[in-house]
């Protein structure tokens, strides 16, 4: 199997618009020597910006020639087991002294506003964690009832002292990057109503999907180097959103319009969507990648991206634009084991399963006889047909171990057919999309389903998704 992976979100803001250069001076007491890295969060990783060697006085140097991108960043000591965090905004020029014996306590951050209350914070997040930890601990392991709620009280005491801090700030600190941080740390309140009937469960889908982004901007750069919105999003894109292409198309159009003003915001985006979606993991969503394609790709609208890079989401756009579910399947005009012509569109069916193999595949021997003892048990009797494609480009060789297959398991109620290699030249020729391209066959076997005008409605199916798809359909025919 060949599978199309782009890194591309990888290879995200690596740089910056702005070209003044930033220098970071570290100091660590007791050092002497080793490598240390500056570093920034992107999801639960950390990307390295730069490293620098700790001379024997305990310092080092970050530098580089374009401003780093605002955020939340770490610098690791030599080992790479313990780090210190700060915060990165306009101020470019930055001093970090820290101490592994009290990260918390002994780090001092110098030449940037922000990093005093952010020092502020943490320590005020690291003591209030410590208690509410130590409560919910207690909690676990009370052995009477007077205890738990004590516990219980003592833990939503300090908890909720915690988020009175955070909300101080929000509110006496408005324009503080911590600010912003605190607002896009949020989790959208979920109902605490029961939900009863099946409204009023679409009811708190739609209040929690309204207030997932609250708090954050698109129009904020800052937000993308932190250890929370990448999650956010996968967790959105993958678990809140509708799968369903026309959703997801409508939600990031409307996302990217407006990070529009901010450079940094709009490359994330478009580069982990278009890694999301160029393998998607539901059926029909690559409809979401060719539409990135179609309005940003090829309109030159992500101009950081290398030729490779644009060369391979190009063919990748292109293997997919034939086959979308939903439009007109391409019909393929070929030749029967009795080099016939025979089409797609000539099998007049009420359903019709495209099934692309090789006789010599393995799995294909497996799934071949499986797929035709399904069909005569269940989807004959509902007029559903097979059309088989030999697959393997050198026909000539492959041809006598087709048809002898084809006898062997008695599949002489498909229609069964194949291109000569001529054919297929004459289409390259005259520049026409061969069928691999037009179907996307990057493996074998792959089974397309058709309904009765050949619009595609099931694409790469296994057998069990194939059986099931068209028991949905029988179902729904019926309760008409």
């Amino acid at each position: 199997m060949k599978k199309y992976i782009v890194f591309f979100f990888a290879l995200l803001c690596i740089g910056s618009a702005f070209a003044q250069g930033f220098q970071v001076n570290f100091k660590a007491p007791g050092y002497t020597g080793g490598i240390t890295y500056l570093t920034y969060y992107m999801g639960n990783n950390f990307n390295i910006v730069d490293s620098a060697a700790i001379g024997n006085n305990g310092t080092a140097v970050f530098k580089g020639p374009v401003n780093l991108i605002p955020g939340i960043y770490a610098i690791f000591f030599p080992g790479k087991t313990i780090r210190t965090e700060f915060l990165v905004d306009k101020e470019q020029i930055i001093s970090v002294s820290s101490d592994t014996s009290d990260i918390v306590n002994k780090t001092v951050v110098k030449g940037s506003k922000e990093n005093i209350l952010y020092e502020q914070y943490q320590k005020i997040a690291a003591s209030k964690g410590k208690l509410i930890q130590k409560e919910l601990n207690a909690f676990r392991s009370s052995t009477t009832l007077e205890d738990s709620l004590l516990h219980e009280k003592n833990y939503t005491t300090y908890n909720n002292e915690l988020n009175a801090y955070r909300e101080g700030i929000i509110k006496k600190q408005p324009n503080s990057m911590m600010a912003a941080l605190l607002q896009a740390m949020k989790e959208p309140v979920v109902s605490s109503k029961i939900s009863v009937t099946r409204q009023d469960s679409i009811d708190s889908y739609n209040e929690y999907k309204m207030h997932y982004w609250d708090g954050i901007s698109f129009m904020d750069d800052r937000i993308i180097r932190t250890p929370f919105f990448l999650k956010k999003m996968e967790r959105y894109y993958r678990e809140v959103i509708s799968p369903d292409p026309d959703s997801i198309i409508k939600d990031i159009d409307y996302k990217l319009l407006l990070a529009r003003s901010s450079p940094e915001m709009y490359k994330f985006l478009i580069n982990w969507l278009t890694d999301e979606y160029i393998n998607p993991k539901y059926m029909g969503q690559d409809a979401v990648f060719v539409h990135l394609f179609d309005k940003y790709h090829s309109k030159g609208l992500t101009s950081w991206l290398n030729e490779k890079q644009m060369e391979a989401i190009s063919r990748r756009a292109y293997m997919l634009m034939a086959n979308l579910i939903g439009i007109q399947a391409a019909d393929l005009d070929m030749l029967n084991t009795e080099d016939k012509s025979a089409n797609l569109y000539s099998l007049a069916a009420d359903y019709t399963i495209v099934c692309f193999w090789d006789p010599n595949c393995g799995h294909c021997k497996e799934e071949i006889p499986r797929l035709d003892s399904i069909y005569r048990a269940s989807w004959k009797q509902h007029n559903v047909k097979i059309f088989a494609v030999l697959t393997p480009e050198n026909k000539a060789n492959v041809k006598p171990e087709w048809t002898r297959f084809i006898t062997d398991h008695n599949l002489g109620e498909w229609t069964h057919v194949y291109k000569t290699k001529e054919m297929e030249d004459a289409d390259y020729a005259a520049q026409r999309p061969s069928f691999r391209q037009l179907y996307d066959i990057t493996m074998t076997p792959t089974i397309y389903l058709l309904d009765k005008e050949k619009r595609i409605i099931g694409k790469k199916l296994t057998l069990l998704q194939l059986n099931e798809l068209l028991e949905v359909k029988w179902n729904v025919a019926a309760s008409k």
